[in-house]
């Protein structure tokens, strides 16, 4: 597939989700980075989304909650060009009755090449990486010519 450019600015659109039995781990995280992603927008599928901001000061745009379609939210944010990155803890030893939601939403973001962290090591890595605080230009998706090579209009 043909390929273009997108310029991920310094203030990033964030996705913050965690399965169930992360979502302690995760809410923890986000309290210790606090001041660095309060610089950021911040976008949570519901219920995690709601323990956030219980626990912190942070602004979050709630979407519903991943179960319910909350995934395919972040989803199409991603394939829309709205998010940047998503901090993700994936809990792969727990089968949940929306893992084909969890692995459509992790291809997404591979397609669209945002940085995704699945656990918090990873998360770290990406926060403290010095391209975390500035614009950074990713290649993405040509769906145009993608769709004229094609012949679909």
């Amino acid at each position: 597939m043909d390929k273009t450019i997108r310029t991920i600015q310094k203030n990033k659109s964030i996705a913050l989700i965690a399965h169930d039995n992360l979502k302690s781990e995760l809410i923890q995280w986000v309290k210790t980075n606090e001041i660095c992603l309060s610089h950021h927008n911040l976008y949570a599928t519901g219920t995690t989304g709601s323990y956030i901001e219980q626990a912190t000061e942070l602004n979050i745009h709630k979407l519903i909650s991943g179960p319910l379609g909350g995934d395919q939210q972040v989803g199409a944010l991603i394939a829309e060009q709205k998010l940047d990155m998503m901090i993700f803890f994936w809990d792969p030893l727990n089968a949940a009755a929306h893992d084909p939601d969890v692995k459509a939403l992790l291809r997404l973001a591979a397609v669209w090449n945002i940085p995704i962290a699945t656990n918090q090591v990873t998360a770290d890595f990406i926060i403290h990486s010095a391209l975390f605080h500035e614009e950074v230009i990713i290649s993405i998706p040509d769906y145009e010519s993608y769709m004229i090579k094609r012949g679909i209009s």
